[in-house]
């Protein structure tokens, strides 16, 4: 069975930073997609960052934190991570950690095509 586990949200200062981590079992990194998402109250879920695990490696940032953000895939502890800098309160949000088997090249940021997911961790920036 496909796990993702994640882990390091908490409350963060605005302009402060933080990294968000998913632990990943079951999932055969180079055979598809990793992303990680977030949803505020009364908001839809949005896509922040994506990597093309399977194909060339291709990385997508949502324009709201491009610049800020960075994915990365530590394939030797089995991790996905996501380093927030330069916070605002509004990337105040559940973030979910997200997995495909499919190589996703047009819209990876789309939270559908995505089969499995972890059970979020809350980033307050306050």
């Amino acid at each position: 069975d496909v796990q993702l586990v994640e882990s390091g949200g908490g409350s963060v200062q605005a302009g402060g930073s933080t990294t968000l981590s998913c632990l990943v079992s079951g999932f055969t990194y180079s055979g598809g997609c990793m992303g990680w998402f977030r949803q505020a109250p009364g908001k839809e879920r949005e896509g922040v960052a994506a990597i093309d695990s399977g194909g060339n490696g291709t990385i997508n940032y949502a324009d709201s934190v491009t610049g800020r953000f960075t994915i990365a895939y530590e394939n030797a502890k089995r991790t996905l991570y996501l380093e927030m800098n330069i916070l605002k309160p509004e990337d105040t949000a559940m973030y979910y950690c997200a997995a495909t088997p499919i190589v996703l090249t047009v819209s990876p940021l789309k939270a559908r095509p995505y089969k499995y997911w972890g059970q979020g961790t809350q980033v307050t920036v306050s």
